[in-house]
């Protein structure tokens, strides 16, 4: 690789009372030292148990990066996030077990364009080997990706390749042949992500404005979302159920669905 990891400092990482609330927010038992089959484990509980949402935007929450406030988000309020709060909050609980995490931008693709510097925010953990792990980006890898490996990688999700791109070393990562985002290596602190957050957490050109979405992929392999009014359920199989949610049906699916107890809806865009 061109750039050399940049690991998160001890200080990013959690108590030894927050880990364990962490580990069990995902429903995990210690995972034991760090390895690659620990944090595949890892990755693929927190997917199971923390979704991937934006209610918050539309709630008149907001989105604070701060290290105490994603822990309380994820952990104490026991809510989800989208990229920068759930691989920000994973990267912590990364470091407090003994991983070496850096943070690492991306641009996601809209098609053939390309979203904004920063505008994803991605896990490079060093092993004997770097891999990739994010849990913030809704369908995605259920495992860590090898980041030196040029050929596919078969995953529960499809198959995933990371290609060479650009004169800067980026990483083009593509699922089943269709590009998901581009992945630069240079490390960040997760203060840096924070103009790109307000953007995507105000701009009525982001995505995360126009709608509201909560996901989680479910205990048999399948996932649940529910986008605006409608639960959409997806089967292993591929087998994909839809229908519209009244106000007390969606308060209802957000609390069963997905362990997040609402007093009130989120405002629905249109």
């Amino acid at each position: 690789m061109d750039h050399a990891p940049h690991p998160e400092r001890p200080s990013a990482g959690l108590t030894a009372a927050e880990r364990s609330a962490y580990l069990d927010r995902i429903a995990l038992p210690d995972p034991g030292r760090p390895c690659p089959q620990a944090l595949a484990r890892l990755q693929l509980a927190h997917l199971r148990t923390v979704p991937f949402e934006n209610l918050g935007l539309h709630l008149g929450e907001g989105v604070d990066l701060a290290p105490g406030a994603l822990l309380a988000k994820v952990v104490t309020r026991r809510r989800g996030g989208f990229c920068y709060e759930l691989n920000g909050a994973f990267a912590r609980l990364l470091t407090s077990l003994g991983y070496r995490v850096s943070l690492l931008a991306a641009r996601v693709f809209d098609g053939e364009r390309l979203g904004p510097p920063l505008g994803h925010l991605a896990l490079r953990v060093d092993l004997d080997e770097p891999w990739l792990v994010d849990v913030g980006f809704g369908r995605f890898s259920r495992h860590p990706l090898r980041l030196d490996e040029r050929g596919e990688q078969a995953d529960a999700e499809g198959a995933f390749t990371l290609t060479p791109t650009g004169p800067h070393g980026d990483l083009d990562v593509l699922l089943d042949g269709r590009p998901q985002y581009r992945l630069g290596l240079r490390p960040y602190e997760l203060a840096d992500f924070a103009a790109t957050c307000w953007w995507q957490a105000t701009s009525p050109d982001s995505h995360f404005t126009r709608s509201t979405t909560c996901s989680l992929l479910t205990a048999d392999g399948g996932r649940v979302t529910v986008s605006g009014r409608r639960l959409i359920t997806t089967s292993p199989d591929g087998g994909r159920t839809e229908r519209a949610l009244a106000d007390d049906e969606l308060l209802a699916a957000y609390r069963t669905r997905f362990g997040i107890a609402l007093d009130r809806l989120p405002d629905l865009p249109g």
